[in-house]
């Protein structure tokens, strides 16, 4: 009767730990599931190659949009920002295609796991747009499930959307195919054009080359006027905006200048500070 007595309280003290271990795990498991981290859609990761992880340093920040320039060499595509930085390790596919593909088969079809929407690929082309675009053509089509696609005048989203920037001449070709994996990145030009955004869904433009103010002082209330009405243009047709050479040396000028940046409505912010992006958007709570 004692050793059976001894033997039910072990049983039960063996139970009582055993939940004791598990019930924490089962609960972790279920907030894990239910709270992904929340992307960042509105922060773009300017010369992004140039992180030391490049893709995985934004994806750890929640960026919503990153940039990679491409230089054509022979059929291989080249990541780096000047001509003497080309490294033949350091190829398109390895820095952001594969990891990407990879990403996305383990989030269940997204790149951030748990939420919908689309991370922004911006391909800046370095060298003579029309044949680097062809050549980059044919890579995309290897991965056809990745992306954003345009096809006979439909748009089918993708967990990933590649729009095309630098070198002028790739519009050509992109705007002759009916079946593309890849969009074109306009500028302030193209506001009102006949260009629709299922071509032109980003544009982008230097903000030096439109606007004094760099932060410090009072915002011009002229130049606030142009701001707000460019983006209410883009967005009246279906575009998204982004401005480059914007002050981004930590401090109070840069902060008021996104500040003014996410009262207008811009769509993506422009930096090469990606924790310093992400504090700045948590603390305005601007996903």
């Amino acid at each position: 009767m004692a050793l059976t007595t001894r033997r039910r309280a072990l049983t039960t003290l063996g139970a009582a730990l055993a939940g004791t271990v598990a019930l924490p795990a089962t609960r972790a498991l279920a907030g894990e599931q239910r709270h992904w981290p929340r992307p960042l859609w509105r922060a773009h990761a300017h010369n992004d190659y140039e992180h030391p992880r490049p893709l995985l340093d934004a994806l750890d920040h929640r960026f919503g949009s990153v940039e990679a320039d491409i230089y054509l060499v022979g059929d291989q595509l080249l990541v780096a920002h000047d001509p003497e930085d080309l490294d033949p390790t350091r190829t398109l596919e390895s820095l952001y295609l594969d990891p990407l593909a990879a990403r996305v088969r383990a989030g269940h079809g997204s790149v951030y796991r748990g939420h919908r929407g689309s991370l922004q690929l911006l391909v800046d082309i370095k060298t003579e747009g029309s044949s680097t675009y062809l050549e980059l053509d044919r890579h995309l089509a290897r991965y056809r499930h990745l992306f954003t696609t345009y096809a006979h005048g439909r748009v089918f989203p993708g967990p990933v959307t590649a729009v095309i920037s630098g070198d002028r001449a790739a519009r050509k070709p992109m705007a002759a195919q009916r079946v593309r994996r890849a969009f074109y990145d306009g500028r302030l030009a193209d506001l009102g054009s006949s260009a629709p955004a299922s071509f032109i869904p980003l544009v982008s433009d230097n903000w030096t080359l439109n606007f004094t103010w760099q932060g410090i002082g009072a915002f011009p209330d002229a130049e606030r006027r142009k701001l707000h009405g460019i983006v209410r243009a883009a967005h009246a047709h279906g575009q998204k905006v982004r401005f480059w050479a914007t002050p981004d040396t930590a401090g109070a000028a840069r902060d008021a200048l996104w500040t003014e940046l996410l009262a207008a409505g811009v769509d993506y912010l422009n930096t090469d500070d990606l924790a310093g992006l992400e504090a700045f958007l948590d603390a305005h709570g601007a996903a």
